[in-house]
């Protein structure tokens, strides 16, 4: 069973950072194979795409909302891919969820129609 787990979620201040983490499990290929993709739905709003990573060294893309502010990056060999989150703001706070999809390349903001998806971990930006 392939299973994405997120987790690193909580309360941060505005201008803080945070690192919120996606851990695959039974997958059949190396990570190196999905594209990932992140995902956010704020309070009383409809979730949003906000980062694509590609497959291999495909390209990866950014919301306009989160750019230069989030990294997207996956390190294989533990079988986990990472959302660094710079510079938060209020508008951040929401459920971030990752989602993957085999031999995925990146044309754009990431598909609503991944294959696999994660349960979300919560990000709250007050202070």
């Amino acid at each position: 069973q392939e299973h994405l787990v997120e987790s690193g979620g909580g309360l941060v201040q505005p201008g803080g950072s945070l690192t919120v983490s996606c851990e695959a499990s039974g997958f059949t290929f190396s990570l190196d194979y999905y594209g990932i993709g992140w995902f956010r739905q704020a309070p009383g709003k409809e979730r949003e795409g906000i980062a694509c990573l590609s497959k291999g060294d495909g390209p990866t893309y950014y919301a306009d909302a989160v750019k230069g502010r989030f990294t997207v990056s996956r390190d294989s060999a533990q079988n986990t891919v990472y959302l660094q989150m710079n510079s938060v703001e209020f508008e951040d706070t929401g459920v971030y969820y990752c989602a993957a999809h085999r031999y995925y390349y990146c044309t754009g903001l990431p598909s609503p129609a991944m294959e696999l998806w994660g349960k979300g971990t919560p990000v709250t930006v007050s202070s």
